[in-house]
C-alpha cells in the first residue's frame, strides 16, 4: 500500500505525485513519546551542512530530465541514475525506464549512462546495438577512469580501493582489468599480492569513507613503501565535506538520522562515520515515515544529514516530523561552502543547441 505525496522536483519546480511506501507498524504519538522520554526540557536539532545533492548528482538528474524534454519518453537509463529511491521513483513516473544492462534496450533507442560511470565494454555493447547514448558519468569519476588508463599505459599496477560490485568500481576496473586489483577493506590490504611493488599506484572509489581509505593506504604503504599516490584526491569533495560535517555534529548528538538509500555508498558511510565520531545512535532512512518515533525517547539532540544523491525535499520532511515531536528549529552547522557546478553532458548540450535552446544549462547547485 502506498500514499501519494506532492513534492517539488529539484530541477524545474514541476509538481508530481510520487508514491511513498507505507511503514506497517503502529505510529507513536508525540504524547506517547513524551510519556516514555528519559529526560525533560528542550529538544534540539543540529542540521549538517553541506548535505544532499552534489554537483555530479544534480548534473546527472538534470541530464535525464532534459533528455525527456527533448526526446520524450521512454528514456532508458543503465542501472540507477543515482543511488536514491525517491529520485528513481520520480523519474520512473516521468517515463524513464531503468535497465540493468545495455543489451536490454531496444536497438536504436536512447540510453543514459549513470553518474557512477561505465566500462569500455558497456559502451561497446551500446554502440553494437546502435544506441544513442548520453554519458552522465560524474566528471570526478571520469577523472579516476582517465588515471586508470594512464597508469596502465605506463605499465603501473593499480590497487583500486573500493567495493566489489559497486557500479563505480566496475566501471573503473573495466578501464584496465589486466592491471587492476580491487582492495575492499583493511584485511585485504594486508594480504593482497602484487607483481611489482616498485611500479604500484593506488586509486579509489570516490564515495568511500576518507578515514577508512587512508587506513587502507597506510597498510599498503607499510607493505609497499614505493606505493604511488594518485595525482589528486580521488574521494570527491562532496563525500569529504559531508563526512566532515557529520563529524562536527556527532559528538553532541544522541541520535543521528542520515537520509539516504541503502545502496548509496556515501550515505551508508555517513552513518558509520557518525557512530565512529561520538553519536550515541545513528540510523539511515529513505523517507521520514521510516523513522521509528521510539528513537526520540532518549534523544535530546538529534543530528540530521543526507547523502550526496538526496534531494532536499526529503530532509525537509524529516525536519517537519521532528518539529511535530517537539524539536525546535534546526540549527545549521556549516563546515564548508560548496559552489561547484558541472556542464551538462556534451550530448545533451548539443541536442538542446540543435533544438534552438539558448540556455543549454549546467548541472550543480550553490549552497
Amino acid at each position: 500500500m502506498t500514499t501519494s505525496t506532492t513534492t517539488e522536483a529539484p530541477a524545474h519546480g514541476q509538481h508530481i505525485s510520487v508514491p511513498t511506501p507505507m511503514v506497517p507498524r503502529r505510529r507513536r504519538s508525540p504524547e506517547d513519546v513524551a510519556a516514555a522520554s528519559t529526560f525533560e526540557g528542550e529538544r534540539r536539532v543540529l542540521l549538517a551542512a553541506p548535505r544532499g545533492y552534489c554537483a555530479g548528482v544534480d548534473r546527472a538528474v538534470v541530464a535525464v530530465e532534459k533528455a525527456l524534454e527533448r526526446y520524450g519518453p521512454p528514456v532508458y537509463v543503465r542501472k540507477e541514475i543515482v543511488h536514491n529511491r525517491h529520485v528513481v521513483d520520480t523519474l520512473t513516473e516521468k517515463g524513464v525506464i531503468f535497465v540493468e544492462e545495455a543489451d536490454e534496450v531496444p536497438e536504436g533507442a536512447l540510453l543514459v549512462f549513470s553518474a557512477h560511470g561505465v566500462s569500455p565494454q558497456v559502451k561497446q555493447t551500446a554502440a553494437d546495438r546502435n544506441l544513442q547514448t548520453i554519458d552522465a558519468t560524474c566528471p570526478l569519476v571520469t577523472k579516476v577512469h582517465r588515471e586508470a588508463v594512464r597508469f596502465a599505459k605506463d605499465e603501473r599496477e593499480i590497487l583500486l580501493i573500493g567495493h566489489d560490485g559497486h557500479e563505480e568500481v566496475e566501471g573503473t576496473y573495466g578501464e584496465a582489468p589486466e592491471a587492476t586489483t580491487v582492495v575492499n577493506n583493511p584485511e585485504e590490504a594486508r594480504t593482497v599480492e602484487v607483481q611489482n611493488p616498485d611500479q604500484l599506484v593506488w586509486l579509489s572509489q570516490t564515495t568511500l569513507s576518507v578515514d577508512e581509505t587512508m587506513e587502507i593506504v597506510q597498510i599498503l604503504r607499510e607493505r609497499f613503501p614505493n606505493l604511488q599516490d594518485p595525482p589528486s584526491d580521488d574521494i570527491c569533495y562532496a563525500t569529504s565535506n559531508r563526512q566532515a560535517a557529520i563529524k562536527k555534529i556527532s559528538p553532541e548528538s544522541d541520535l543521528v538520522i542520515v537520509v539516504g538509500s541503502a545502496n548509496s555508498s556515501n550515505s551508508v558511510r555517513l552513518k558509520e562515520v557518525a557512530l565512529e565520531h561520538g553519536a550515541a545512535r545513528a540510523e539511515r532512512v529513505d523517507f521520514a515515515n521510516q523513522i521509528d518515533e521510539s528513537w526520540f525517547e532518549d534523544a535530546r539532540t538529534i543530528g540530521v544529514t543526507s547523502g550526496a544523491s538526496v534531494p532536499e525535499v526529503l530532509v525537509d520532511e524529516v525536519l517537519r516530523l521532528l518539529a511535530d515531536y517537539g524539536y525546535g528549529e534546526a540549527a545549521e552547522v556549516v563546515t564548508a561552502e560548496e559552489d561547484i557546478v558541472f556542464s551538462l553532458p556534451k550530448e545533451i548540450r548539443k541536442a538542446l543547441q540543435d533544438a534552438g535552446h539558448e540556455d543549454t544549462g549546467r548541472g550543480g547547485r550553490t549552497r
